[in-house]
């Protein structure tokens, strides 16, 4: 996922926001519960985030799980289990539990009680209509069929699945990955309408049911009868969630410094100073005051030349100067990847050891000492290599036009590969144009982070291995990076029981042998959990010495990985 304000220079449509967004913080209108913010919702009740969507809300179909609006899964549809990541272990969530009975076979247990909005019980049937969907080829987890074979209710409350291969770390990545929609309203639908519908009047089992929209908002409202207050002992602190499309980041800013927003997850560059001054709390007092949530990595075309030479790849990598985009772009709110780029919440996974040996660091000596022992040279004097041809060797680093933070990044880059001898320049097309260069292999360099934390590294190694190369390369391996045996051994991490944590170390190291060796993608900062808040509403804000120690975000994906337990946390300020 990529979350961030972008900066739009039309004056107009930033103006139009703040004037939506005015009433949420400044009302002095009152109906007995305190200041009234938008559409007559009392203040003191209502949280108001922004964050993930960049224009009118798309749809609130959970299977289109890329551009729902905010809280579609998570807030309204739920999974069979939660992950937390700082335990490392599911959570039992619609389910009571779930155990592997033999190898290839696993039973959920369904908790009693669990009702739809609609007032319909939520049973196996479900559960099954909902892993089914995935039969349907354009369905975005279609590949799941690949290795399971059947999914069944065995009873009301039961549902046994079967496979053909047991991948245990991808099986838990599911669990709470996929949502459970209602069978009695699915069923009636097109294949088309269950893929692509908007799904506006959702029935669901969350807490939250959908109050109403408009071209910037999403007003969701909590469900008194929720059964998890009963089931989980928990129970959402605002009763409205208001989720506000952003054009820039300064309208962000001034909603945070006039208490119209409470939880921005949007990138801000002067996140920090907000926190230093009290605008704003986060995670840590200090830097880099977020948690991180991914890597964002250099992405070398794999089937250009020279980006097709492991040792090109790596004099590339010494090449980067981190710590000037770590402090200058970013002012301490990121962290400096790890050589292999795996998150601070898999440190376990990565061998120290290799790394130490193995590993790359900014070295502008080292990156030229590689570059002339790899045959690439400067014949012309210009202070440039050229390829190992004689021609000229010039590459291109693109990154979307108005993403401030990757753009100056870019220029960072491109400077310090340039004081090495490699001549990297920067172009900043518009987004869907870069998507689409990108799907089909037309570029030289990109910047990418589009693996979040997850219960397993196997969803990082994924990313970075899997074959085979398809002529649209949507999703993963951007570089079309080709290594059988790396991708083996990524499918073998996937079959590895996920509480066999030396069976996952083994597996890890291997992969991260071939990784360091290869270079098939250059790590490079741990990219934030872009999360600010203000307390004049709400506060016990998640935080590193506070007891709310889980995520502060809305971001789709998140809200089964603390998100929504982080709402759960909050309490009223005091007034």
């Amino acid at each position: 996922m990529r979350v961030r304000a972008r900066l739009f220079a039309l004056l107009a449509v930033g103006g139009m926001v703040v004037t939506a967004c005015t009433g949420g913080g400044s009302s002095t209108t009152s109906n007995g519960k305190g200041s009234v913010g938008e559409g007559g919702l009392p203040r003191s009740e209502t949280l108001y985030t922004s964050g993930t969507m960049w224009g009118p809300p798309a749809n609130y179909n959970p299977l289109h799980n890329w551009d729902h609006a905010t809280g579609t899964k998570g807030l309204a549809y739920e999974t069979l289990f939660h992950f937390d990541p700082q335990a490392g272990e599911l959570k039992p969530w619609l389910a009571e539990g779930g155990e592997w009975t033999d190898d290839k076979t696993y039973e959920v247990k369904l908790r009693s009680g669990i009702t739809w909005s609609d007032g319909k019980p939520l049973t196996a049937k479900d559960v099954v209509f909902s892993y089914e969907i995935g039969k349907l080829e354009a369905s975005s987890f279609h590949t799941l069929w690949d290795w399971l074979s059947k999914a069944e209710a065995v009873d009301e409350q039961t549902v046994r699945f079967t496979f053909k291969e047991s991948r245990y770390q991808e099986w838990d990545f599911t669990l709470y990955g996929q949502p459970v929609v209602p069978e009695h309203v699915w069923s009636a639908l097109s294949d088309e309408e269950v893929l692509n519908g908007v799904n506006d009047k959702p029935v669901v089992s969350g807490a939250y049911k959908l109050k109403s929209h408009g071209q910037d908002r999403v007003v969701w409202e909590r469900r008194d009868d929720w059964w998890g207050v009963k089931a989980l002992g928990l129970k959402p602190a605002p009763k409205y969630i208001v989720d506000i499309s952003n054009p820039s980041n300064e309208v962000v800013i001034g909603q945070i410094g006039q208490g119209q927003l409470d939880l921005s997850n949007n990138f801000l560059p002067g996140a920090a100073s907000m926190i230093k001054t009290g605008k704003a709390v986060s995670y840590y007092e200090g830097p880099p005051y977020m948690l991180s949530a991914n890597t964002a990595w250099l992405v070398p075309n794999t089937t250009r030349k020279p980006m097709d030479d492991a040792a090109f790849r790596k004099a590339l990598a010494y090449s980067v100067d981190i710590n000037k985009i770590v402090k200058g772009v970013y002012g301490d709110l990121v962290r400096p990847a790890d050589p292999t780029g795996l998150l601070p919440q898999w440190d376990k996974f990565i061998d120290k050891e290799l790394t130490a040996k193995s590993g790359f660091s900014f070295d502008t000596a080292k990156a030229k000492t590689l570059l002339e022992d790899a045959g690439y040279k400067d014949t012309d004097g210009d202070g440039l290599v050229e390829n190992k041809n004689g021609k000229k060797l010039q590459l291109k680093l693109m990154v979307p036009s108005g993403w401030t933070d990757w753009m100056e990044a870019a220029k960072v880059i491109s400077e310090s590969a340039k004081s090495a001898g490699i001549d990297v320049s920067t172009e900043f097309p518009d987004q869907n144009a870069l998507n689409d260069l990108r799907s089909k292999g037309e570029f030289d360099l990109v910047i990418n982070n589009e693996r979040q934390l997850s219960n397993t590294p196997w969803t990082y190694y994924e990313y970075m291995f899997q074959l085979p190369v398809r002529e649209q390369q949507n999703t993963v391996n951007f570089g079309r990076y080709e290594n059988e045996e790396a991708w083996k051994l990524v499918n073998e991490l996937g079959g590895v029981k996920t509480d066999d944590e030396a069976g996952m170390k083994e597996a890890t190291s291997r992969i991260q042998e071939i990784q360091l060796e290869e270079m098939p993608v250059i790590p490079l900062w741990y990219n934030g959990l872009w999360s600010q808040s203000t307390t004049g509403t709400w506060t016990n804000w998640p935080s590193e010495k506070g007891d709310n120690h889980h995520a502060p975000t809305l971001w789709r994906n998140w809200l089964e990985l603390g998100g929504f337990e982080a709402l759960t946390g909050l309490k009223p300020a005091k007034k």
